[in-house]
């Protein structure tokens, strides 16, 4: 197959993702978010463009996969980056392959996703929806992400979503030190993701790659030593720099204890701590394809 691939976690002894396809409608991606470790191995990444051949190539690779298999769209190159709005690649990509019996993940941080709401409610029940949202400080999230809807946009998805009966996950993610770290502000971004009707949070922290690493420092110059110490005396895990274990569990503790409070399911990606996560709820939210009702009857 030549567009939908088996996911391949470039073999990271820490990822726990559960066997899957995934399906990127585009090279590259316009949001722009200066912590993307896809910029550093596609080229111009930051000038998304839609898959040369697309359909036909998509129509072949359909052919070949195995009944019922689970497709996520999409890990790296978001499947509503915003040339989607005026080609609607994602949204066709997206009946096809539900209206031929697939199940569907998919992972975004625009809100644009709520344009195929009917597509979604009509296999609900093979669907789930992945929302990223960083912080709730609008100002930080315009520099950390300068090219995707504004957070209390996505918050909005997330309660349409999950109030339509489309089971929602929000990737709290990826914390960055000396940036969008503070307990407080994490706690309050969890509150704000279960009142809007979210089943799950998923958290990480930011794993630096020189490219993007570089980004982050120019654009937040007052805590640049800092951010760059605290991947300096961290640790190496499969081509990333990570901060050093201590720092990460408690990090994931903080976003885990506020979400079992709220009453949402919990898990980590690419941490090592498999002990934080809740039984029965996979990292990327394919887990709650099926599952109906509330966080609160979880």
């Amino acid at each position: 197959m030549r567009l939908v691939r088996p996911f391949d976690p470039w073999r990271s002894p820490l990822c726990t993702c559960p066997a899957k396809y995934v399906l990127h409608p585009y090279t590259g991606c316009g949001h722009r978010c200066l912590y993307c470790y896809a910029s550093s191995y596609i080229r111009d990444f930051f000038s998304p463009r839609p898959k040369e051949e697309f359909w036909r190539r998509l129509s072949r690779d359909l052919e070949l996969l195995p009944a019922g298999s689970l497709v996520e769209l999409s890990t790296s190159s978001d499947p509503y980056t915003p040339p989607e709005e005026r080609l609607s690649l994602t949204r066709r990509a997206l009946a096809e392959l539900l209206g031929r019996g697939f199940r569907v993940l998919v992972t975004t941080k625009s809100s644009l996703v709520l344009r195929d709401l009917d597509v979604l409610l009509k296999y609900r029940d093979r669907v789930a929806v992945t929302v990223t949202i960083t912080t709730l400080d609008e100002r930080v999230a315009a520099a950390l992400e300068p090219g995707a809807p504004a957070p209390a946009e996505r918050l909005r998805a997330v309660s349409v979503l999950s109030r339509s009966g489309v089971p929602t996950l929000v990737r709290v993610d990826p914390v960055v030190p000396h940036v969008n770290d503070d307990p407080s502000a994490l706690e309050r971004l969890v509150e704000q993701v279960s009142r809007a009707g979210a089943l799950q949070v998923t958290s990480s922290t930011y794993k630096a790659r020189p490219d993007s690493l570089s980004r982050l420092l120019r654009a937040f110059p007052e805590v640049a030593p800092r951010i760059a110490e605290a991947y300096r005396s961290g640790e190496r895990v499969g081509g990333y720099a990570y901060l050093r274990r201590s720092a990460r569990y408690e990090y994931m503790k903080t976003v885990r204890e506020a979400s079992l409070r709220a009453g949402l399911a919990f898990n980590t990606c690419r941490e090592g701590f498999p002990e934080l996560a809740t039984r029965g709820f996979n990292c990327d939210g394919s887990s709650l394809i099926g599952r109906t009702g509330s966080a609160a009857t979880l």
